[in-house]
């Protein structure tokens, strides 16, 4: 992994405007609001939080299939936000994404072979015959065979989808691949295999990961540095071991404690959050996990808390580390 960094999230918003109501008033959506984080080549990078937190937008936000409301996405360096149609189609052969739901993310009216051989076609690399074999180069890689090509995507298991998706995903040679929620539709004993499957292309293709998920355990095992999102903002980012270890904002304390542990004789406390998360229509003012958190001061209810940064690297948005 390098110090390099291949990607910068500044100031990123994603806001949606809903009708609501008899009057069909306009309505805000605060799905992304305001985060920051880069993200080094070669790293797998998380981003961890409860269903409606703002994880997939984000994810899909940075890769431009959801335009920004505000902020800055640099790649290498360049802002995708100010760049054209052709440039950006250009830039997507550098820039993949994984989705959940395998079986939706793959054309059902077409073979294998199509699905392969189209981004191919698409960036106009290599000859017809030579998709053909790197379709199959690239299906071998992941695990599977020659002779699924002219096979239709309902005609295999949920796994062996996903392989497809990766595969799909890794055809036009990436440098960084977002992973959403890669192996929750997946059965237990399939997300293992697609996870050591990442991890091998990761160190044989140089790839970097941004893996966005709400298994803290998977999250644990495959990354370097985890982001967790509450609400559409960040409210602690640390290397991974850290996070675990030594978790700082009363948020992450609860999500850690949820996570099962191991052995039937070791025991934690459970941290049990009261209440729903709020609307991202209508966040609570200051800080917006205030109404769930058992450490909540006066403070909390007014102000937004700043992010603090440590010396390691490691930052909290929280007003327990102010003073």
């Amino acid at each position: 992994m390098s110090n390099e960094a291949i990607l910068e999230v500044r100031g990123l918003k994603k806001f949606y405007d809903i009708e609501q109501g008899w009057f069909k008033d306009n309505i805000q959506v605060k799905a992304v609001d305001d985060i920051s984080f880069h993200v080094n080549k070669g790293e797998t990078f998380g981003i961890v939080g409860e269903s409606g937190c703002g994880k997939s937008t984000t994810g899909r936000t940075i890769l431009r299939l959801d335009e920004p409301t505000e902020g800055q996405i640099l790649f290498e360096g360049s802002d995708i936000n100010l760049l054209s149609y052709e440039k950006m189609r250009r830039l997507r052969r550098k820039m993949q994404m994984v989705f959940q739901d395998p079986y939706a993310s793959l054309n059902p009216k077409k073979t294998i072979k199509q699905i392969l051989t189209e981004p191919l076609r698409v960036h106009q690399l290599y000859s017809k015959k030579e998709r053909i074999e790197k379709a199959i180069e690239i299906l071998e890689i992941v695990g599977l065979s020659s002779y699924h090509l002219e096979r239709y995507p309902h005609e295999f298991s949920g796994g062996q989808r996903q392989r497809i998706g990766i595969a799909k995903a890794v055809i036009l040679n990436p440098e960084l691949i977002v992973a959403d929620e890669p192996v929750s539709a997946l059965d237990v004993s399939v997300q293992s295999q697609v996870i050591n499957l990442l991890l091998q292309l990761q160190d044989k293709f140089n790839l970097t990961y941004i893996f966005i998920s709400h298994d803290l355990g998977v999250v644990r095992h495959i990354t370097d540095r985890v982001a967790v999102m509450y609400l559409g903002k960040i409210v602690e980012l640390a290397e991974t071991e850290q996070l675990f270890t030594e978790p700082m904002h009363p948020y992450t304390k609860a999500l850690i404690s949820a996570v099962p542990i191991n052995h039937p004789d070791e025991k934690k406390e459970r941290i049990v959050l009261s209440g729903d998360v709020p609307s991202p229509a209508n966040p609570p003012n200051g800080c917006t996990f205030h109404p769930r958190c058992a450490s909540c001061m006066d403070i909390c209810k007014r102000e937004k808390p700043p992010v603090i940064s440590f010396d390691d690297g490691h930052t909290v948005a929280c007003h327990l580390y102010t003073n």
